[in-house]
């Protein structure tokens, strides 16, 4: 009787996983779709650009400037790109249980924050590397002795932005109550369909 009980559970408990499991998949799924669209908006995120592309871009940029790009590691799905004072170098992004956040160093990995999409966390960092640029309190990606700071304070662009999108930028940065704003609808779907300030 037992053995039977506890067959019968494991059954139970197992069909429940493999509801779960593709529900899961689904989410990620959706979750990396979500965040192409969003870094296809921004102009910053360069695709399948390899490492040396990369630092071509970026050898005569000043210190902070950054792009995206796809990940050559097929553990990752993208890496930043950046421009610090020892040269170009390159940063993983990791996405694990439906959040990105950087690849970093196990001791320093359960400090780092978590993301919705790559350009919340990249909104995030150039908003701490700009605070700090201005003598800030909090230092963003604080190198450990002998490393070199990594900065991300303006995009790289893969091509010119449109005035309209500089100009969606700017107002986001302005307010976050876009609606209330007296402008026609449409222009305020336009403003809401990118919300982040870089």
């Amino acid at each position: 009787m037992t053995c039977h009980s506890t067959d019968s559970t494991e059954t139970t408990q197992n069909d429940r996983r493999s509801e779960t499991e593709p529900r899961v998949a689904d989410s990620d799924q959706s979750r990396v779709a979500a965040a192409m669209r969003d870094l296809k908006k921004t102009g910053w995120y360069w695709g399948s650009l390899t490492a040396n592309e990369a630092k071509e871009i970026l050898q005569d940029a000043a210190e902070g400037t950054f792009l995206i790009r796809d990940s050559s590691q097929r553990d990752y799905l993208f890496t930043i790109s950046a421009m610090t004072a020892a040269g170009p170098t390159n940063l993983r992004i990791e996405f694990r249980e439906g959040k990105f956040k950087l690849d970093s160093v196990l001791l320093v990995r359960p400090k780092l924050k978590q993301f919705d999409s790559v350009v919340h966390l990249v909104e995030h960092y150039v908003l701490l590397s700009r605070t700090s640029c201005r003598g800030g309190a909090e230092t963003p990606l604080a190198p450990p002795a002998g490393a070199v700071q990594l900065l991300l304070t303006t995009p790289a662009y893969a091509a010119p932005p449109s005035l309209q999108h500089l100009c969606r930028v700017s107002i986001n940065r302005a307010t976050s109550r876009v609606q209330d704003l007296p402008l026609p609808n449409r222009l305020k779907e336009y403003l809401t369909d990118y919300t982040y300030h870089v």
